[in-house]
């Protein structure tokens, strides 16, 4: 269980700060449950309210300092991820979104970095689904790479784009 004050990443909301813990009694529920209350931390005024037993939801710690300092350090090595056909791409991005596991998301970053410039090599535009699933990784693993390293998001986001080839905006 977590603690008060503890930062953790939520599926795609990303990281959050868990602001409280609280006993809540829904309608038509036996009892009452515990529930997280989450602030994201990139969104000040939301609130996620979070069963604490909740055996579907992926929500893990961020991870720490030196664990960020070591994926950083393994980044240049992780490849691009496995992605098949054409019908099946959003089911993979959406599988790797789904983990909140850092490696996955370099590797899906890196994916859609590639796939990016190649179209753009061949004289075509991005895939409106490629892009929006770029945003999606980069946000969540910058976010959480910002907190752990104590850095702003605009640092990290700068340091990590240079080490997996994206060019700047």
């Amino acid at each position: 269980m977590f603690k008060i004050g503890d930062h953790v990443v939520y599926g795609s909301k990303g990281v959050c700060a868990v602001a409280d813990i609280t006993q809540m009694k829904m309608p038509g529920a036996e009892k009452e449950r515990p529930y997280y209350v989450l602030h994201p931390v990139w969104d000040s005024g939301a609130r996620v309210y979070l069963p604490a037993d909740s055996e579907k939801a992926v929500i893990r710690k961020v991870i720490t300092k030196e664990e960020g300092k070591q994926l950083i350090s393994e980044m240049p090595k992780i490849g691009c991820l496995p992605v098949a056909e054409d019908k099946k791409r959003e089911q993979d991005y959406k599988d790797a979104m789904r983990t909140c596991d850092c490696r996955l998301l370099v590797s899906l970053i890196k994916t859609l970095a590639a796939r990016k410039e190649e179209r753009i090599a061949a004289g075509k535009k991005n895939t409106a689904l490629d892009e929006r699933y770029l945003r999606a990784a980069e946000h969540e693993l910058y976010d959480e790479l910002a907190i752990a390293l104590d850095q702003s998001k605009e640092e990290v986001t700068s340091q990590i784009r240079k080490i997996i080839g994206i060019p700047e905006n």
